[in-house]
């Protein structure tokens, strides 16, 4: 087979890779995959903090790999990905929207040096599936069982879907980027070999390709021998969904005995996003307004 005819394309699929997932099947094989790369999307995610340089790699990959999961997942909602831990580093979390809008943040405390497990300590892995429309949130809590971002997902995903998942994730200070290949239910004709030749071939992967190839190339140089459909692409962005509404909303939760109390020792309530860094400030004419607008209003009495 020719290398040109390794992938059978949309007349979308070959556009630019930036800020872009990739979905891909193998035509003689039951596996899927996906390609994600991020670039102006990630450094919206970095433009916001300083991360030390390990902290952002092991964010950078939290991040590409939420993408992929929420296109696998296919859902009507967001996806959050935490990895909390009792170490240095005491949070790392990532919400994707079902459409691909993307946010992250993090907590560490003091220097970084050595592997994930050192730096999480006695930690666990999160995963919420919030479908935002009113019907029930599912959560997952595990331990964290890897040696990287990849390691803890795959297991997660083999044990949570029981079909084998792998996950190759790369990032820098410039980009971030992953790929996902996923086993599908067999039929007895097909090849039964192609599962783990596809993914010691994906093994070779090195870092810098993931993050500079294009799709279709990456493609090519893995999988050239192979019959590799690639579809249209979807764009990825960066996304926060704080408000000025949202935090009102925590504030009336706090109740208002706690706000006066709060705004009696300072002229102002400010509340920074973790994700965004933006700033919300509130003073006593916003709190009268905001515990105001939550009382409902007596009905009119009615003079004869």
């Amino acid at each position: 087979m020719k290398e040109a005819d390794c992938c059978v394309l949309s007349s979308r699929a070959m556009k630019t890779q930036s800020d872009s997932l990739h979905r891909f099947l193998f035509e003689h094989a039951p596996i899927r995959g996906e390609l994600v790369h991020l670039d102006a999307s990630w450094r919206g995610v970095l433009e916001r903090r300083d991360y030390p340089p390990l902290l952002r790699q092991m964010l950078g990959e939290l991040c590409a790999a939420a993408v992929l999961l929420a296109a696998t997942l296919k859902l009507d909602g967001s996806l959050v990905l935490q990895i909390q831990g009792r170490g240095a580093i005491k949070l790392l979390v990532v919400e994707c929207s079902g459409d691909l809008k993307l946010r992250a943040t993090a907590k560490w405390e003091g220097p970084l040096h050595g592997g994930l497990p050192e730096l999480v300590g006695d930690g666990r892995f999160v995963i919420t599936l919030d479908p935002k429309n009113g019907k029930q949130a599912y959560q997952g809590v595990v331990a964290l069982e890897g040696e990287s971002v990849a390691e803890i997902l795959q297991n997660y995903m083999t044990r949570s879907e029981q079909l084998e998942t792998r996950l190759w994730l790369a990032a820098d200070d410039h980009a971030a980027s992953g790929m996902l290949l996923q086993k599908l239910p067999e039929q007895a004709e097909e090849d039964a070999d192609a599962w783990s030749r596809v993914a010691q071939l994906a093994d070779t992967l090195r870092d810098d390709e993931l993050l500079q190839l294009p799709a279709l190339e990456l493609l090519r140089r893995l999988y050239h021998e192979e019959t590799v459909r690639l579809f249209e692409v979807q764009p990825v962005s960066f996304g926060c969904t704080c408000s000025r509404d949202s935090v009102a909303q925590m504030l009336r939760m706090l109740g208002e005995e706690e706000v006066e109390t709060l705004l009696s020792e300072r002229q102002t309530i400010e509340v920074h996003c973790e994700f965004c860094n933006h700033r919300y400030e509130f003073d006593k004419v916003d709190a009268a307004q905001l515990f105001a607008a939550a009382v409902p209003v007596a009905a009119s009495e009615t003079h004869h």
